[in-house]
């Protein structure tokens, strides 16, 4: 929890001025009793109303000093939370960014979100009550009972028995519930993550008549959510009650022993009303320490669990080379070895090619052969288990990722579009494209047409979801062509382009021959014209040559080929 708090050393004026104005105002209210008792014993008693009409202007001079100091205390402790979790979820988001997508994966996307968000909201909660009330309510519980001692000693001894009675209730309530909250925590993780889940599933689970299913599941997830949050609230909330039994107790022994005491002429009325006011002091200062304590649980245990994202480090290590040689052929995969599972089977194994500059490679195969993780390898992804992967003549692990992915451009075929405008979308990576550029990109990708229809102000729902899938697909390999990049790399992304646009942009594509391109699909159409060409098959290659090479050696790609070919035929 280290890295996350240590954002609060900017704040740290606010974060001392905040506690002291709170100590403060506690000192101004530990002399109230004083000057009712004073008014009691000194004015009443012997009927002095001048005194009396002084002391009461005491009082008020007092509780308008307290509610200024209290108001900038207030200021001081608000104005540091804020400052700190703005600062502190900025970080965190900057360090998540550092993650590779391996860790991201590990994690999940539920739990990232929730630590972002919940998590730090409850942080920031606790450190703002942390800062009024820490030292603000054991202070007045020490200050009362000492000011209790200096009005008498021997009254003061309830004092002495019911502070460290409270302390042990209170701390005994805080171990129990510290763990509590933070498998409730855990469960709100799972229950974020089944939501989301169900969300973006639901034409499935529609499509499948699994609501009833899912509706169960979820059911079962809330109630234990509300299980362990009603376990964990109710042990907290005993605070209250025992608190305010120990110190009701400690009233009625100190009203019983100072009338006692009183009527014996060893005691004052004003100290035994002095003596009720501190102890009624006490009581309400040990309720806030309880509030404190519930929100300190849970924001403690929320520091861990955002502490945690803070203390990960990303798997992947970045380069430092911020070039790369004019030689050396573009790709070169040497004797590479993938698994996503370390401990479970090889997606890709022993996977040897080269690519020269300019040239395009086609990769066909069937699902699940292993053609997007060869996509996610040239873009550094992930990193492979063995051999080793070149880009641009030089290992892509020397690459800073900065670099490497300015020159490695990634399609992938479930084209993802930002909220904003179809401009905002296209100048996503290079915001000082021109407007030459990027209707250049369209009209190669064969965008141009309808996105002069909508106009490149059109506005783009989140996901892109009113766009069709075509549409989304060729604004997505647009906006890759308005990036840049000597590398560019179609993870499947004709794969809702009829065969009519499927072709118009792979000639468009082909015209740009500064580029190296990676045409991945399961078209034999849409890489027969490629280069060179890999056929995969569970991970290994099975053949590798030009279109006309493998439709003489491979009978697996003949007969992809003639089956994709018979049923285009058929269509038409």
């Amino acid at each position: 929890m280290g890295k996350l708090f240590s954002h609060l050393a900017s704040y740290r004026r606010e974060c001392i001025l905040a506690p002291l104005f709170k100590l403060l105002e506690a000192v101004l209210e530990l002399f109230v009793p004083l000057v009712v008792a004073s008014i009691i014993d000194t004015g009443i008693a012997t009927g002095n109303s001048p005194y009396v009409v002084r002391m009461v202007l005491v009082l008020f001079a007092l509780a308008l000093t307290g509610l200024a100091v209290s108001v900038t205390a207030q200021y001081f402790s608000a104005k540091a939370a804020s400052l700190f979790a703005r600062d502190a979820k900025k970080a965190l988001f900057e360090h998540i960014e550092t993650f590779s997508l391996a860790d991201c994966e590990k994690i999940g996307l539920p739990t990232l979100i929730n630590r972002m968000t919940g998590d730090m909201n409850q942080v920031q909660s606790g450190v703002n009550m942390t800062l009024r009330l820490l030292l603000r309510s054991p202070f007045v519980v020490l200050g009362a009972a000492i000011m209790a001692f200096i009005v008498d000693a021997r009254a003061a001894l309830v004092f002495a028995v019911a502070i460290p009675v409270l302390a042990i209730i209170v701390y005994l309530i805080m171990r129990v519930t510290v763990p509590r909250f933070r498998a409730v925590q855990g469960d709100v993780d799972e229950l974020l993550s089944q939501t989301r889940e169900n969300y973006k599933g639901a034409r499935v689970i529609r499509a499948f008549n699994l609501q009833d299913k899912e509706r169960e599941s979820f059911h079962g997830r809330a109630d234990r959510l509300f299980s362990r949050q009603i376990s964990a609230a109710g042990l907290s909330a005993l605070t209250n009650p025992l608190t305010s039994l120990v110190v009701n107790l400690g009233i009625i022994v100190l009203i019983w022993y100072g009338g006692v005491r009183v009527d014996a002429g060893s005691l004052s009325q004003g100290a035994v009303v002095a003596l009720f006011n501190y102890m009624s002091q006490i009581l309400v200062e040990l309720i806030k320490l309880a509030s404190l304590i519930q929100t300190m649980t849970r924001a403690l245990a929320s520091a861990r669990r955002v502490g945690a994202i803070f203390d990960m480090t990303s798997s992947m290590e970045d380069g430092t080379r911020m070039d790369s040689p004019c030689d050396g052929p573009a790709i070169e995969f040497s004797h590479v070895g993938f698994s996503y599972n370390k401990t479970g089977g090889k997606v890709l194994e022993d996977i040897s090619f080269t690519l020269e500059r300019g040239q395009t490679l086609g990769i066909i195969g069937a699902t699940g052969s292993g053609k997007s993780t060869i996509a996610a390898l040239m873009a550094r992804l992930y990193d492979v288990d063995e051999g080793e992967v070149r880009i641009l003549g030089c290992p892509i692990k020397s690459y800073r990722l900065q670099y490497l992915h300015d020159n490695v451009t990634l399609v992938l075929q479930k084209a993802r579009l930002f909220r904003g405008t179809i401009l905002d979308n296209l100048k996503l990576a290079d915001s000082q494209a021109t407007m030459d550029e990027v209707k250049r990109a369209l009209s190669d990708a064969q965008a141009l047409d309808f996105v002069l229809d909508k106009g490149f102000e059109a506005p783009v729902e989140t996901g892109g979801r009113n766009f069709s899938g075509g549409q989304r697909q060729r604004l997505s390999i647009a906006r890759a062509l308005v990036h840049g990049g000597q590398i560019l790399i179609l993870d499947d992304s004709f794969s809702a382009l009829d065969y009519k646009t499927d072709s118009l942009v792979r000639g468009a594509l082909a015209k740009r021959k500064d580029i190296t391109k990676v045409i991945i699909s399961q078209r034999s159409s849409s890489v027969m014209s490629a280069d060179r060409i890999i056929l995969l098959d569970n991970g290994r290659i099975a053949a590798m040559g030009t279109h006309a090479e493998l439709m003489a050696t491979s009978p697996i790609y003949r007969e992809i080929h003639y089956t994709q070919f018979e049923k285009e035929d058929a269509d038409v």
